[in-house]
């Protein structure tokens, strides 16, 4: 199999212009909010071809109990942490070790959603 085995995910969100303001700060790089063929979403920074969206739709809703999708803050982790915090999030569990693959932490955000921070350096 070539490239990456995860392409794209669809963050599910309940207010889009707040979703945007709280990853934006989390995630230190701005998300932009696009519309295409009548739907609006806001696209998560990227620089290859593995990427995602917030997006609010009435068939997918924000669950702590889903999927559990890792985000990279790579050389931020403390920062984006208490982002999370001041911006409507809350912290789940806190950094931790998942050695050899770096430091996470889970929290939930803005919309409810349980997500991973990740970076490989504490």
């Amino acid at each position: 199999m070539e490239g990456h085995t995860v392409c794209w995910v669809d963050i599910p969100v309940k207010d889009l212009e707040r979703a945007i303001a709280f990853y934006t700060k989390v995630l230190g790089a701005e998300v932009t909010k696009q519309s295409r063929s009548g739907l609006e979403f806001g696209l998560l920074p990227h620089e290859d071809n593995v990427s995602g969206c917030l997006y609010a739709s009435k068939d997918n809703q924000p669950s702590i109990a889903g999927l559990l999708v890792y985000l990279s803050v790579e050389g931020r982790l403390d920062a984006a942490i208490e982002a999370a915090r001041s911006n409507g999030g809350r912290l789940l569990q806190p950094k931790e070790s998942i050695a050899p693959h770096g430091f996470r932490a889970i929290i939930v955000d803005s919309e409810g959603n349980r997500i991973a921070l990740h970076s490989s350096i504490a």
